[in-house]
């Protein structure tokens, strides 16, 4: 288990899937997580199941769509615990469509959220981060390293979420702040139902991403991770993207 004691972290995404995973691990780990979703009565049940470990949960209802949200969960943090050490970004959309057949507010919706929302948190994040010398961690996905059909605003905003990673982590690297982002495969979340195959699309094309390790993911192996990359013992480790698939992407 990463080594978190009395670190403050702050994150979106937390009520569920990949967020609710590393939150608990998160917090088993010793952290201060200070932790926002829209789904309120998510982020309450994770706040049950972790009242026993270690470290400490404090829940925010976010919409990282509403800058005022984001600036209100760094703020939060920073109040209730002095500083921030960690930001781990998760709050994300996902899901398959017939390009032909969506709309600009369809494409703009993952933007919103899966670019410009992980942009925000780390807008605001970064005075913090700069005096603690602190690590962000962003929830990229598979799909922003290989194609993937039937999502081409999903893949375009996680591509973005990939290389605003590692441009971050070059502009910052001489102060200390690391940047690092976690490419999931199929991780078994509800998510996944936003993923169902189109009834007319094409098979062929989406056996390319299937694992070969014949499973979907855990989520809480992908918080282990999260939990590693925040932690001193990923100290040399920053602009990488992280696959994490069962060997899809191979």
């Amino acid at each position: 288990m990463a080594e978190l004691s009395g670190k403050v972290v702050a994150m979106t995404g937390a009520a569920s899937g990949i967020g609710r995973a590393t939150a608990k691990e998160l917090v088993a780990s010793g952290a201060l997580v200070v932790a926002g979703d829209l789904n309120e009565a998510g982020l309450a049940d994770v706040a049950t199941e972790v009242a026993e470990l270690p470290g400490k949960l404090t829940v925010v209802k976010c919409d990282v769509t509403h800058e005022d949200d984001v600036k209100a969960l760094i703020a939060r943090a920073v109040s209730e615990h002095g500083r921030l050490d960690g930001l781990v970004n998760v709050a994300g959309i996902g899901g398959f469509a017939h390009t032909h057949q969506t709309s600009i507010e369809h494409w703009n919706r993952f933007i919103s959220i899966n670019l410009t929302g992980t942009f925000a948190t780390t807008l605001h994040a970064l005075p913090h981060l700069i005096e603690t010398k602190g690590a962000v961690v962003n929830i990229a996905s598979q799909a922003a390293m290989k194609a993937h059909p039937y999502a081409a605003a999903y893949c375009a905003s996680k591509g973005g979420v990939l290389m605003m990673t590692k441009a971050l982590a070059l502009e910052y690297a001489a102060k200390g702040v690391r940047f690092n982002a976690v490419c999931p495969g199929g991780i078994k979340t509800p998510i996944l139902k936003d993923f169902a195959p189109l009834p007319d699309g094409d098979m062929s094309l989406l056996m390319r991403i299937s694992p070969p390790m014949q499973r979907f993911g855990r989520p809480h192996e992908v918080g282990k991770l999260v939990a590693y990359l925040l932690s001193a013992d990923a100290s040399y480790i920053t602009g990488e993207s992280i696959i994490i698939d069962g060997g899809s992407a191979l």
